[in-house]
């Protein structure tokens, strides 16, 4: 398992996968940790995870080096990911204990009944690579404040910081095993799932992934959570605030590179403001510094591997040939590294991939609607449902047409994104279950009912 650094091509280091025979044992060791742990007081759990977020801040730059160095995201960006891994830690390390008390039911006068939120076990994460901390960061903090035990499969090319996040809770002071990495390859996930000993799976990846992890999970009567891929609209109606939209958009399509799930992706502009929107929305793109990830400066960085690029120019050009216009950038830039430039296309076929597919890079489709009616319309015209924004001045017609849109999450005047505060998923294709907040936590727990009769 090589982890290479998608600026230079360069590989960094290389590791062994594991043998059968060590998934085996990692997988009992989490079994065993599970027994103590689940006992473990709840403010116990709360102050390791305190102490995760600690170590989080304290070695912030030295883990986003490594991000950097693994999947090119900009320096800065993986800065503020790794603080929002500590955010989401402290988050918990607060609110676990409200979070997980008895819910009392009344029921008759002669008893007492009441829901009890006990831990399943060993819940396994099949992360990937494009926020290779937060992604497990925001399975973690819920799924051991719980009182489970987390093992984490992650993406084959950021190995470095899957055994790096299982060094943050050993540091923390979390029992040996409580949380652990897998350095397995995609192959491997199912005989993980059958294992007696692992009772869920949550997964954020892609659609194949996702129905691959479901159909097993199925058959072993398994609980899953999925966070699957993403063709998020924005809605831009005629009095939407242009300035902030323009700035917004430019930001919630190319940060990370692009390589994002709730990145906006289609934006869908009422025919009175799209040559203004599209005009401005350009001109940000344009100035956007594409670069090397670990200068301070930059924008935009490469994207994650060579493949990954070339899927998403293939989309471009296809959506060319249906009769796209590619305002700005449309092609790979050359030397060194994966680079692919912010790309607008205008005049978007409905059935072209940029309308059509999760476009995962710096590309926007920009797409005319006569209204908010036909806006909305179109913005449901996808298979994925997971995030959304609608921009108005008007902030009651916004929570309307929120109320319309077919997403697990709409911002109306705000960048989609997740905040351990509130829950986070999707519907359509994009997944089911809920991560963060209350509901994240619930997903793996088992709610218990007791009655006692007096």
């Amino acid at each position: 398992m090589e982890s290479v650094n998608p600026t230079t091509e360069e590989t960094i280091d290389s590791y062994a996968e594991y043998t059968d025979g060590e998934v085996e044992t990692a997988l009992e060791e989490a079994d065993r940790a599970f027994a103590d742990w689940s006992q473990t007081e709840i403010r116990e759990r709360q102050q390791l995870l305190a102490n995760a977020a600690e170590i989080l801040r304290n070695n912030k730059q030295e883990y986003a080096e490594l991000i950097t160095r693994e999947m090119g995201k900009p320096v800065s960006q993986a800065v503020a990911e790794v603080e929002k891994c500590a955010w989401g830690c402290e988050f918990y390390a607060e609110r676990a204990i409200e979070l997980l008390q008895n819910e009392v039911i009344g029921t008759v006068p002669e008893a007492k009944a009441y829901v009890r939120y006990e831990p399943l076990g060993v819940v396994l994460a099949v992360m990937p690579w494009n926020y290779p901390f937060w992604q497990a960061f925001r399975f973690a903090a819920p799924t051991l404040a719980a009182g489970n035990v987390g093992v984490l499969k992650h993406a084959s090319n950021v190995p470095g910081c899957a055994l790096a996040i299982e060094e943050v809770f050993e540091k923390a002071g979390f029992p040996e095993s409580a949380f652990s990495s897998l350095l397995i390859g995609s192959s491997k996930v199912d005989d993980v799932i059958t294992n007696s000993r692992v009772r869920a799976v949550t997964v954020t990846g892609s659609e194949f992934a996702g129905k691959a992890v479901a159909e097993t999970a199925g058959r072993e009567l398994k609980k899953t959570v999925l966070e699957l891929g993403g063709s998020d609209p924005f809605v831009v109606l005629e009095d939407a605030p242009l300035e902030s939209a323009v700035e917004t958009a430019v930001t919630a399509r190319n940060q990370n590179s692009g390589q994002s799930c709730i990145a906006a992706k289609r934006f869908v502009v009422v025919d009175e403001v799209y040559d203004e929107f599209t005009d401005r929305f350009v001109e940000g793109v344009r100035e956007l510094e594409v670069g090397d990830p670990l200068d301070e400066s930059t924008d935009v960085g490469p994207q994650a591997r060579a493949g990954l690029m070339e899927e998403l120019h293939e989309q471009v050009e296809q959506s060319r040939e249906a009769g796209a216009t590619v305002v700005t950038g449309g092609k790979p830039l050359e030397g060194d590294g994966h680079f692919y430039p912010p790309t607008v296309l205008t005049d978007v076929p409905r059935d072209c991939p940029a309308a059509s597919e999760e476009t995962f890079g710096p590309v926007a489709a920009v797409i005319r609607a006569d209204d908010a009616e036909e806006a909305i319309e179109i913005a449901n015209r996808t298979r994925y449902g997971l995030g959304g924004s609608v921009w108005t001045e008007d902030l009651e017609r916004g929570e309307r047409l929120a109320g319309r849109i077919e997403a697990g999450c709409v911002f109306v005047n705000e960048i989609v994104k997740s905040d351990p505060r509130v829950p986070f998923g999707g519907i359509k294709d994009s997944g089911y279950g809920r991560e963060l907040s209350q509901q994240g936590i619930h997903e793996f727990v088992n709610e218990k009912t007791v009655w006692v009769q007096e």
